[in-house]
């Protein structure tokens, strides 16, 4: 493996060797990983929340060492991470790590012309300019690289990091979650970036649209890594043969486990009806009583013995069946069952004329908005970040006046659900949160059904909701929605696929499409709007 890494070092970029890596507190996250990367590639890893995708990236950029296995790298990687609170003290210059070379190109034009700094900065004479074209072009202009990081957005700090690709001119470039806090047009440059760049790429990603550029997708699971040789729509494609080829074979053993339960039972009665026969033909005969004692025992062992048979036979049919259950994909064994709203469809909700908000005397948008909001409706509110979509949320909700034009609110029964999933009390186990959305017509043993449902097994029940993932908040207050006795007329979601897997961005998918009231998306991914059917929309500007 080494030495095919080094004859062939001009076109492999990264090998991952057998990796095994164990949490601080011991607990086993993935063992016997490999990989191969060449020259040019793009792929995109993709998996589960929690089975270490973020943990592997950090691998290959060397900021953690694996338990065991092997490691090589063509170049030094490049890596863009997706949290960012650890460079919170640090300056722009500091976290992109060239304050060092910029402060030697500082004391060398000031004419402090030293070994040290001419080191520091390796005849790197354009890296001012670099930085200034590369905060242009990620629309930083007005970020100073003295600036700290604690001062920025989030899309402000992932865009840094972006920028620093140009700036460091890397030929392997390592993305988490990219496009987590971009708003539409940042994620048009990064999206640019990825179909033009020559760079060899690794993306953690769950932006579908973002995967459908990368041209290799590899899964990360308990099984390994799996390649799948085609962007995120041929992946989708083939998981889907995969997961109907499995629901095939669960529908098939469980035809065999029902038709192996009514062969044996029909050969315990023939043989009980053979065994009653057989009595009645010695009785009539006058065969003796031990005689009659001991073909009575024979009769029964050979009962047994045939029970034996079949119920080994059925319980090796139940035993697959089992095994095959647990590979269904999570999606296809949850039930959402959402309640209509009881709003007939058409029946106006909200009217809006001339609408804006004001902070310090200076109006929110430049062109005021009018808009008409009738029932079971699906429409996005689109604008940049800082554009004032919350705060449009909040007049929707009531919670918030306008300060000039008019908003009229029908009596509606509406939910507003945003991305850190705030309705779910913390304080609360998952069970007792299920019961507060329960008007009293669900027994305790139903509530628990509908736990089950959405993968709430008895080992959650008394699990505090504090101790939940993003994940695993969103099932909680689907199944929530799903026991309480009214579905709401409408639904507004707030970025909701910003902290999802892939895995759960599709539940969260279906339980909207299962919903018939109105929704109201706040959201820059395109892949998921289309997937809900938002047809309309609100701008903002």
């Amino acid at each position: 493996m080494l030495y095919l890494f080094t004859f062939f070092k001009k076109e492999i970029m990264l090998i991952l060797h057998d990796i095994t890596y164990i949490h601080p507190n011991r607990d086993l996250l993935f063992a016997g990983i490999d990989l191969v990367v060449n020259k040019n590639d793009k792929i995109a890893l993709i998996g589960n929340n929690g089975t270490g995708k973020s943990t592997l990236l950090k691998i290959l950029a060397g900021n953690l060492q694996p338990a065991s296995g092997v490691v090589k790298t063509g170049s030094k990687p490049y890596y863009v991470p997706q949290i960012f609170g650890q460079y919170n003290a640090f300056s722009v210059a500091e976290a992109l790590q060239i304050d060092d070379k910029l402060n030697a190109l500082k004391q060398i034009l000031e004419g402090n012309v030293t070994d040290e700094n001419m080191t520091l900065l390796n005849d790197d004479w354009a890296i001012e300019e670099r930085c200034q074209e590369a905060f242009i072009h990620w629309q930083l202009k007005d970020i100073d690289l003295s600036q700290k990081m604690d001062t920025l957005s989030g899309g402000q700090k992932t865009k840094v990091f972006l920028a620093g690709i140009a700036i460091h001119r890397p030929e392997i470039v390592l993305l988490d979650e990219p496009s987590n806090h971009l708003d539409n047009s940042s994620r048009e440059l990064l999206y640019n970036y990825i179909q033009s760049t020559n760079n060899t790429l690794v993306v953690v990603s769950h932006d579908r649209t973002l995967l459908n550029l990368l041209t290799t997708v590899c899964e990360l699971s308990k099984r390994g890594i799996t390649v799948y040789g085609g962007d995120y729509d041929f992946y989708a494609e083939q998981k889907m043969m995969e997961s109907d080829a499995l629901n095939q074979d669960v529908r098939s053993r469980e035809k065999a486990l029902r038709k192996a339960k009514e062969t044996e039972r029909e050969s315990v009665e023939r043989q009980q009806k053979l065994d009653a026969r057989g009595k009645k033909k010695q009785e009539k005969a006058g065969v003796p009583t031990i005689m009659m004692k001991t073909l009575k025992n024979t009769a029964e062992k050979s009962t047994s013995k045939m029970k034996g048979v079949h119920a080994e036979k059925t319980d090796a049919i139940a035993q697959e069946l089992s095994q095959l259950r647990t590979r269904l994909p999570d999606i296809d064994k949850m039930k959402m069952g959402f309640d209509n709203s009881a709003l007939h469809k058409g029946k106006v909700l909200i009217t809006a004329k001339d609408l804006n908000f004001g902070y310090r005397d200076q109006e929110l948008w430049t062109s005021p908005l009018s808009f008409q909001i009738t029932s079971g409706e699906r429409l996005a509110i689109k604008g940049a970040n800082g554009s004032g979509k919350t705060t449009l949320i909040k007049m929707l909700l009531g919670s918030l006046k306008p300060q000039s034009g008019t908003i009229e609110r029908a009596a509606v029964k509406a939910i507003y659900i945003d991305q850190d999933y705030s309705l779910i009390n913390n304080k609360l186990s998952v069970y007792e949160q299920a019961e507060e959305y329960n008007s009293g017509v669900l027994q305790e043993h139903d509530i628990k059904i509908r736990l089950n449902r959405f993968l709430f097994t008895k080992e959650y029940w008394a699990k505090s909701c504090s101790a939940l993932s993003g994940g695993e908040k969103m099932r909680l207050m689907l199944c929530s929605l799903t026991i309480s006795n009214q579905a709401p007329d409408m639904i507004i979601l707030d970025e909701p696929t910003n902290n999802l897997d892939i895995q759960n961005i599709e539940i969260l998918t279906a339980a909207i499409n299962d919903y018939q009231g109105t929704l109201i998306v706040v959201s820059h991914d395109e892949y998921f709007l289309k997937e809900i059917n938002v047809e309309q929309e609100i701008l903002i500007r």
